[in-house]
């Protein structure tokens, strides 16, 4: 099969390739929009299991239809157990599911003469004369052959660049149904850490309400090794359990992942017709593992440029100064100069909630930063900063983004299902 003269192809249909494959085929503007063409891969093993993707907005924002939960109350609570409660208005933590994002964006697309989307595994991205190629197969076993003006590829690299520190973020999540009302509906605990903390790093639970009966409930940890699984069973139930007190409850549902959250740079331009978008070019944040967001700018920015007629690099998702903060904490954190629980329940303690959710989205001014940073272990903090420029940057030499996994469901809470 060859196809041929597409302006766009995007390869990878997970929040970025969507994001962008929208922002690119919006009806509108003075210019008319390029043609575009999502490759996304066949059901099976190529395919990321359904995740979680939470960001905060206010309301009436482009993707509202697919939100399943909202938040207008956040919490923290410190390992004693003393609680942080934030109101960031007019700010709302949003929660939506990769099947209903999917869902939402393919049925604004169906509507677009200028999309079309392709389902086949992509083996090879090039630079060719006049744009890129992207060569595959199709679900049904045919070679599949694209060109066109410009690629951007989501597809996650096989390593990460060097770094001068790398923790990962690494998480399992049940979605329960308890018995008996468990949860407050109006209130996301975004950071929970009764938990063991690990050596080195820090650990958290996390739960969103979808109800009085209903919550996803996850065991989170940073740090530079992942668990092994009934490891995440036995702290996820035991945090589940005695910590939340949920009592008799059912999984419905689980995932799992692993975000890297290092200091690497990520090229987003991979030859001269060839960008990288999404994780893979560095849309999340360090020192959270957020990445909807920036995947949601980045995707604007691109469509900007393609109508103004500009070379369409992504611009990098999130500033010089985001970046260097957030080296600054990583290391911190991983060297042990700071206290993690104690870090982040300050932060949420003494900063406005509207201006620290804005912090953390890189969405401040100067002055706004160094308000945050006040209130942080200044001495740790500026040790830290001064001996990143002399650390070298080192290949860390392991998969860059272990691929989400769907996990058996139907099991009592505390059990492995």
């Amino acid at each position: 099969m060859r196809e041929a003269d597409t302006d766009i192809v995007v390869v990878g249909a997970g929040a970025a390739g969507l994001s962008l494959a929208d922002r690119l085929t919006r009806p509108g503007g003075a210019r008319p929009g390029p043609s575009v063409v999502l490759v996304s891969a066949p059901p099976g093993p190529a395919r990321p299991a359904e995740r979680t993707w939470c960001f905060w907005e206010p309301p009436g924002g482009d993707y509202d239809d697919a939100v399943v939960g909202f938040w207008e109350r956040l919490r923290v609570r410190a390992p004693g157990g003393a609680t942080v409660e934030a109101r960031p208005v007019p700010l709302r933590y949003k929660m939506i599911r990769s099947r209903g994002f999917e869902a939402l964006l393919r049925q604004r697309l169906a509507g677009r003469p200028v999309f079309r989307g392709v389902e086949a595994t992509v083996a090879e991205v090039r630079d060719v004369r006049g744009g890129a190629e992207v060569r595959g197969t199709t679900a049904g076993g045919a070679p599949l052959t694209l060109r066109a003006r410009w690629v951007f590829d989501s597809r996650p690299p096989p390593r990460l660049p060097p770094a001068r520190t790398v923790l990962l973020q690494h998480f399992r999540g049940w979605f329960l149904r308890t018995e008996r009302p468990a949860f407050d509906p109006e209130a996301a605990e975004l950071m929970d850490f009764r938990t063991p903390q690990p050596a080195r790093g820090l650990s958290f639970g996390y739960v969103l309400p979808l109800g009085a009966r209903e919550a996803l409930v996850e065991y989170t940890e940073f740090s530079p090794r992942v668990l092994g699984g009934a490891a995440y069973d036995r702290l996820l139930g035991h945090y589940a359990r005695e910590v939340l007190g949920v009592g008799a409850a059912r999984i419905v549902a689980a995932e799992q992942g692993v975000i890297p959250m290092t200091d690497a740079v990520f090229p987003r331009r991979a030859g001269a017709s060839v960008f990288r978008i999404g994780a893979a070019g560095g849309a999340t944040r360090p020192a959270t593992g957020y990445t909807f967001t920036a995947v949601r700018r980045q995707a604007a920015a691109i469509a900007d440029a393609c109508r103004a007629g500009r070379v369409p690099v992504p611009p990098p998702a999130h500033s010089a100064r985001t970046r260097a903060m957030d080296a600054v904490l990583l290391r911190a954190l991983d060297r042990g100069r700071i206290d993690g629980p104690r870090f982040f329940t300050g932060l949420f303690r003494h900063c406005p909630a509207e201006r620290l959710l804005r912090f953390l989205d890189g969405d401040t001014r100067l002055l706004e930063d160094l308000a945050v940073g006040l209130r942080t272990p200044v001495p740790a903090m500026l040790r830290t900063a001064a001996e990143l420029p002399l650390l070298p940057r080192r290949a860390p030499g392991r998969c860059a983004y272990p691929a989400p996994v769907s996990l058996p469901v139907s099991g009592p809470a505390g059990e492995r299902s």
